[in-house]
């Protein structure tokens, strides 16, 4: 008899003549010890093998067949599925478009590569794939969109979408910094100038082509070649699209991404005019889309799109529709527009198969398609990503690599955009840095696309857009094969599902008694995953903006900083207990400190990460560069957190790093935190005590003057008076006036 055998080390069948059980037996027990002594050189390539890395944006699993979408077809991505393998459970690490760009170049998360949230600056400086992959012979490619603000760095030759792009007559930025706009649609541009690349290269070399889509991200314009897709029918719609967000924490009917409440009449929904019915669109929006077309692109659109529309208006102006039937409405027009989209990708995926199967050079090239997370095609009501929800915390990896990875393989292998950036550099023969903390992906494909051993059990994620469009929050977490936990701090809460017995992820069992012990499990795996990514959140810039008043306390202080005539000498930076130096300290403030043109930078409930935030982004402080800084923050590290001494420390150092770099004439007093809880034992004055203990060795007697004054606030058996301190925590008028009397020989020294 024929059987099909799948040799370790070599992923593609191989047909043997096998006549007995007991040959079957010798066989396999020889193929086992072949595999094990010599996999690694099996699965090697006899040269450096290509690499073409195809990557979208917002493409979610649900529209892509080899994912088993119920919505839509995807014929050439599917193609890469047959032929090599799936992913079942790629993550992202922050499901936002740059972040994971971020991730993806340096194999690290967002806290250590620096780029956390949309608008931030990519470091082009630190290490990247792409340089290393150049030093290992590579020539390299990057073409479409980039959205990382810095210019690429790293590759032979790229041109780029700036921002988000445009899908009509895009533009695109040259290497020596000028635009060039293209006439087309940007999905096929894309392809055609990655095709022109191919063809250009230098044939000698190995190469590294990073084609990037700007589709199917908002706002979802469709070539005209694809308007007749799914024209004649309706998308089903998905089950949770009418969530009512109970059952998990209140913050998610908070959000502001609903295609009920927040698609925008012109940008989403392709109306012209102003908006007619406000109750069922609140923003108008503008359609830049169809601003850049030409008269006969324009003629094409309305020929598309007016007709629905009209019959749409008249349905709503004879009130005809229910809010249900409205919403439907709004669905089918996003979903439509969407997989129009994707229609496209698919179609550029196919040319760049196509090429490669016509010059040969198929058989040593490794094709990947990824996006960089998934998205909300209507699941729990939404559009957009960025919650830690399956639909977009997974993104799409399909993997080809004829002859060396198993023809249709679906591994449930856990991996994350980090690994990337360790897979390329494994398959180009270059060094991995120690700094990356993803994982190679080679041993899993190495061994018939099964995990070994040792593979991870949880992939971390953390978002970082606190006061962003959309009104996601902060929030991080865990997920191993069968739970998820997220940890959301602005309510200090924390949800748990159980994606076994709810996929869906309509409720979560941390108060579940039946849980306790899930529960209990998965938050040790959480500190576990933030101590091995080595994430300390006192050190992460983190904005309050979400909260109405420190947005407010913010404002005023930026206009009182404005405002000031004179030269500010004298500045108090922290959180409430330097905040109220204007409540119950004002009449010595304004005896003691406000004769030295004092101003008071502190607000109420601030950590360590939020004044960061607060120096990085124009709070004040590098506008008026004073003589003199009075520091005192972290009481909130402990008190709401308990958060690790070395942590809390990490955060006060880099403030004061930060200090140094944008007033270096600046002279601080860094106060001990002052003691909190009424007697000497309690432990949160005993996590303020061991933060104290590690700062005190940041001063230098130059710029930075160690000044612990807690001892002034206790009385003899050390214990906290309602008198100094009322609630254990923050001090009295007559505790301001200890902390004016023992400031004051110290700022004298200094010169005040």
């Amino acid at each position: 008899m024929m059987r099909a055998l799948y040799l370790p080390g070599n992923c593609t069948p191989t047909k043997v003549a096998l006549h007995s059980p007991q040959l079957l037996g010798v066989f396999l027990l020889w193929a086992f010890v072949l595999g094990t002594i010599g996999s690694a050189e099996n699965f090697a390539a006899d040269q450096q093998p290509n690499i073409v890395f195809i990557f979208s944006d917002d493409h979610a699993l649900q529209s892509i067949g080899a994912y088993g979408s119920k919505i839509n077809e995807t014929p050439n991505i599917d193609r890469l599925a047959q032929e090599g393998a799936v992913f079942l459970n790629s993550f992202c690490a922050n499901s936002i478009c740059g972040p994971s760009r971020a991730c993806i170049l340096t194999g690290k998360h967002s806290h250590k590569n620096g780029f956390l949230r949309n608008g931030n600056r990519f470091d082009g400086n630190q290490t990247t794939f792409p340089k290393l992959i150049q030093q290992a012979g590579y020539q390299a490619a990057l073409i479409g969109k980039w959205h990382l603000s810095s210019d690429p760095t790293g590759f032979d030759h790229w041109e780029v979408l700036p921002g988000q792009g445009s899908y009509y007559n895009p533009d695109f930025i040259q290497m020596d910094g000028s635009r060039h706009r293209r006439m087309g649609y940007c999905t096929d541009i894309i392809t055609d100038l990655s095709l022109d690349w191919l063809q250009d290269r230098d044939t000698e070399k190995p190469f590294l082509l990073m084609c990037q889509h700007k589709a199917p991200h908002r706002n979802w314009a469709p070539p005209q070649r694809h308007f007749d897709l799914y024209k004649e029918s309706d998308i089903p719609e998905p089950p949770t699209l009418h969530d009512n967000y109970s059952n998990r924490s209140e913050l998610l009917k908070q959000n502001e991404m609903s295609i009920r409440d927040h698609m925008m009449w012109r940008h989403d929904m392709k109306l012209h005019g102003k908006i007619e019915f406000p109750k069922h669109f609140k923003t108008e929006g503008r359609n830049g889309e169809y601003a850049r077309m030409t008269e006969e692109q324009k003629q094409a659109w309305d020929a598309q799109y007016e007709p629905e529309n009209q019959d749409f208006l008249a349905k709503m102006r004879a009130g005809s529709l229910s809010d249900t039937q409205i919403l439907s409405w709004k669905y089918q027009r996003y979903i439509k527009d969407y997989l129009r989209c994707i229609a496209a990708v698919d179609d550029g995926v196919g040319r760049l198969l196509a090429y490669l199967d016509e010059t040969g050079l198929a058989e040593n090239t490794i094709v990947i398609y990824s996006s960089d997370q998934g998205f909300y095609l209507g699941d729990h009501g939404w559009y957009d990503k960025r919650w830690m929800f399956e639909e977009s915390m997974k993104m799409p990896f399909l993997i080809r690599w004829p002859g060396k990875i198993t023809e249709g393989s679906r591994t449930p292998t856990l991996i994350q955009n980090i690994d990337y950036a360790p897979t390329f550099l494994e398959l180009a023969g270059a060094p991995v840095p120690p700094e990356i903390q993803g994982r190679s992906l080679v041993p899993v494909l190495r061994g018939n696309c099964e995990a070994p051993s040792d593979w991870r059990d949880a992939v971390y994620y953390a978002y970082y857009e606190n006061d962003a469009v959309h009104n996601v929050p902060k929030h991080d977490g865990v997920r191993s094969e069968r739970y998820k936990l997220m940890y959301f701090p602005r309510t200090r809460e924390w949800n748990l599902f159980d994606l076994e017995v709810d996929p869906q992820e309509l409720t979560s069992f941390h108060d579940d008694p039946e849980y306790a012990e899930v529960l209990r499990g998965m938050k040790q795996l959480y500190r576990n995953q933030r101590s091995f990514y080595e994430v300390n959140s006192a050190v992460i810039p983190e904005t309050r903006g979400d909260d109405k008043n420190w947005k407010q306390r913010e404002d005023l202080l930026k206009s009182r900083v404005k405002k000031g005539s004179d030269p500010v000498r004298l500045a108090f930076i922290g959180d409430s207990i330097t905040h109220s130096w204007e409540n119950g300290g004002k009449s010595i403030w304004e005896e003691t400190f406000a004769p030295r043109n004092a101003v008071n930078l502190g607000i109420s409930g601030d950590r360590t990460e939020h004044i960061i935030w607060r120096l990085q982004h124009g709070g004040g402080f590098s506008e008026i560069k004073p003589e003199v800084a009075v520091l005192m923050i972290g009481t909130n590290n402990t008190g709401h957190m308990m958060q690790d001494p070395a942590e809390v420390a990490a955060g006060i150092e880099r403030i004061l790093e930060i200090i140094a770099d944008q007033s270096p004439e600046t002279k601080v007093v860094l106060h001990g935190i002052f003691p909190r809880g009424r007697t000497e034992l309690d432990e949160q004055r005993l996590n303020n005590q061991a933060i104290n203990q590690r700062i005190r060795r940041f001063a230098d007697g130059k710029q930075v003057h160690w000044l612990d004054i807690g001892k002034v606030f206790l009385e003899p058996d050390n214990s906290l008076s309602a008198e100094i301190m009322p609630d254990a925590l923050h001090l009295s008028k007559q505790g301001y006036q200890r902390w004016a009397e023992a400031l004051e020989p110290k700022l004298q020294e200094l010169g005040l």
